[in-house]
């Protein structure tokens, strides 16, 4: 039986370029790139090379890429530092953050360690810019948004709130991890101070990331210990994921807009089938949303079920909280939004999808679905 991935927001297959590119690095003399000998020169040169190459994909200078090993130790460094920062000026006072109720848990939790403000949305899962800024005090430390949501793909005000922290004087970070790789992203047009993203989401190798820290910003690292990525984070490089994440980016670049366009149209595809089943619902923004999620709100059945059936006809799909483990715990997304977060079922696709993946969907979930109704499931 023949499968179809469709889960590409919870990680994508690493692409061909990237799996060639690590490959060659694995194989090759494994220098130190911190050491000035000729193989950790050569090691050096591998790692600046695919900054280069990922700042590129990312309109953002090469040395305001930190690379860590994934978007939630950059969004930990991010609110580590900010934190710090806002701490030095104010002893004794707990950092004030302000984020948005749909935020991926690593913002959420990470940010819950301080004074933090958190700000609703409507139903499309979209957050006021006034609201946001509303929240922030004279002593915010930070203030995030996120690019677009990574369970139902709605976007948002990005841009007005960057400028409104801009105007306040206020950090802001912005939590591209799913729309790096899926829609244009410009980190110096947009002005943000700190952007998150990660390699696996994009077809990058899995286990590295960045933090991508504005020209001029100073922030305390979060993992210390050695100077590598200009004392910024400390710890020896994943040379190898570099590397194929640089690889990675450089096919990416070239056929950005194709592959946009792509998803946006298979997506399309699945809301169009699906919505016209009863009992199904479309959560997010159907039209203002990032162009690889979908995400459809089940009504009567359990979405283990759902997940089940369409798995054992060979596809993969998501459901409950992004990143819940097997209990599939209630989306805290869906929740703030106000609609059903038990049972929710979220496609995703990505470089890899061809039209058959979603041939496969369209013409199985029907099936799925009647056969749990009439189970009582």
């Amino acid at each position: 039986m023949s499968r179809h991935y469709l889960d590409h927001a919870s990680t994508s297959p690493t692409r061909p370029e990237a799996v060639d590119a690590l490959a060659g690095e694995l194989r090759g003399p494994g220098g130190d790139p911190a050491r000035i000998h000729h193989e950790g020169q050569v090691a050096r040169v591998a790692v600046e090379e695919a900054r280069e190459r990922v700042a590129a994909l990312l309109g953002a200078r090469g040395r305001e890429v930190v690379f860590t090993s994934g978007a939630t130790e950059a969004i930990a460094t991010a609110v580590h530092g900010s934190a710090a920062r806002a701490e030095e000026r104010a002893p004794g006072r707990r950092a004030h953050v302000v984020a948005a109720a749909v935020e991926h848990s690593a913002v959420r939790l990470s940010s819950a360690r301080h004074d933090l403000s958190l700000v609703g949305c409507d139903r499309q899962g979209r957050v006021d810019a006034g609201e946001l800024l509303a929240a922030v005090r004279p002593d915010t430390a930070l203030v995030h948004l996120q690019w677009g949501n990574h369970e139902v793909g709605t976007t948002q005000p990005v841009a007005d709130v960057v400028a409104g922290c801009r105007e306040r004087g206020v950090l802001v970070h912005v939590d591209a991890a799913q729309a790096a790789g899926h829609v244009p992203v410009d980190f110096r047009s947009l002005g943000a101070d700190l952007m998150s993203v990660s390699a696996h989401k994009m077809g990058g190798p899995p286990g590295v990331g960045a933090l991508l820290v504005r020209r001029g910003l100073r922030l305390d690292a979060l993992l210390v210990g050695g100077d590598q990525e200009r004392t910024r984070r400390a710890g020896f490089e994943n040379v190898p994921a570099i590397v194929g994440w640089g690889a990675a980016s450089a096919a990416l670049a070239g056929e950005l807009d194709e592959e946009e366009g792509a998803a946006r149209g298979r997506t399309a595809r699945v809301l169009e089938a699906t919505t016209a089943l009863d009992g199904v619902e479309v959560f997010g923004d159907a039209q203002d949303r990032l162009p690889h999620i979908v995400c459809l709100g089940i009504r009567g059945i359990e979405p283990q079920a759902v997940l089940l059936g369409l798995d054992q006809a060979g596809i993969a799909v998501h459901s409950g909280s992004a990143c819940a483990s097997e209990d599939l715990v209630p989306s805290p997304v869906l929740e703030a939004m106000g609609v059903d977060a038990h049972h929710s079922l979220r496609v995703s696709v990505g470089w890899s999808t061809t039209d058959a993946d979603i041939d496969a969907l369209v013409d199985t979930l029907p099936s799925v679905l009647g056969r749990l109704r009439a189970l009582g499931a």
